[in-house]
């Protein structure tokens, strides 16, 4: 009969496989030359929408100088687009171009294609105890 565990065990167990399993699918990218802050920024901006370079550093917790260097970067790859702030002149908006979207695309598959042949190495069984897990990881996640 397996071991039960606290409460406390088990959250270290499940923390330290979710980091691990969350690196190495951050890991898998196709041939490129974006960095992972650069990526990081570019998904924050297609996931949250539009926003300013301040309230981009401040999701990706970077100061505004750092943001401003990452932000030139995909700007000079056409896949990140500055727009004038609709109320204050002083700012601008960025967004992510198509272009830029259709790279966040290309590094989803890589890494949803890297995921899927890990989990088709697994048997049957322990296909059907993941999707409980995920399941049950939401709803952690919810609460």
């Amino acid at each position: 009969m397996a071991e039960r565990l606290t409460a406390v065990q088990l959250a270290v167990l499940l923390r330290d496989a979710i980091t691990r399993l969350n690196r190495r699918v951050r890991q898998t990218r196709p041939v490129g030359d974006l960095t992972a802050t650069q990526l990081s920024a570019l998904a924050s901006l297609e996931l949250a929408g539009a926003m300013t370079p301040r309230e981009l550093a401040e999701i990706e917790r970077v100061r505004p100088p750092t943001m401003t260097k990452i932000v030139s970067k995909l700007e000079e790859r056409d896949l990140v687009q500055r727009t004038p702030h609709p109320t204050d002149g002083r700012q601008v908006i960025l967004a992510a171009t198509p272009q830029g979207r259709g790279v966040l695309a290309k590094f989803e598959r890589a890494r949803e294609e890297w995921l899927a042949q890990r989990l088709a190495e697994l048997t049957a069984e322990e296909r059907e105890v993941l999707r409980h897990a995920a399941e049950i990881l939401r709803q952690v996640a919810r609460a």
